[in-house]
């Protein structure tokens, strides 16, 4: 990880909120924090942690990685494939999504770099297991969570509209009802 320059950082946050025309205030208020310690990070008195960061650029709508190169949190990365490109241009998923997507990407990315080095093959049984406390560890755990989270979301949705195809839809007690049946009683 190369030296910190808080003042870099905080040059940069202030450079990207003008260019996106926010004012100070309102980026503290849609990034959480108070206005007082925005200020500090602007002016280079505080070095923001990863999580106020991500909040940041969440403000900002920018890509929270672009924050954590600058504040030297991660390494400057050579061009991908364009999948990290696609993800970030894609309209149906939410911020959070993408942020999400892209990390496991690059997670899979390191994952395979790792392997090529050392020339070991990967892992058929799975991930490769976290030390508690290691660098990621919480926010690796977490991203695969959210990532079956979604997946299982997609997976009853998509059931969803498959009944529904079917010309049923399926009711609270989980038995199907015709869609277009008439009501038996009226009021």
């Amino acid at each position: 990880m190369r030296n910190v320059n808080v003042n870099s950082i905080g040059e940069y946050i202030r450079e990207q909120r003008e260019q996106a025309k926010i004012s100070m205030r309102q980026l503290a208020q849609s990034a959480g924090v108070s206005n007082p310690y925005l200020s500090q990070i602007e002016r280079g008195l505080r070095k923001p942690s990863a999580d106020i960061l991500q909040q940041i650029a969440k403000g900002l709508r920018i890509s929270a990685e672009a924050l954590y190169v600058q504040a030297g949190i991660l390494e400057d990365r050579p061009a991908d494939s364009g999948v990290r490109s696609a993800l970030l241009a894609d309209p149906q998923l939410s911020e959070r999504q993408k942020q999400v997507l892209v990390e496991i990407y690059e997670s899979f990315r390191r994952e395979n770099a790792a392997g090529a080095d050392t020339g070991a093959d990967a892992e058929a049984d799975g991930p490769p297991e976290l030390t508690v406390g290691s660098p990621g560890a919480e926010a690796e755990v977490l991203e695969a969570a959210l990532a079956a989270e979604a997946e299982a979301e997609a997976e009853a949705e998509a059931e969803a509209k498959a009944g529904a195809k079917a010309g049923a839809q399926p009711a609270g007690d989980g038995q199907t009802v015709p869609k277009n049946r008439p009501d038996s009683a009226s009021d």
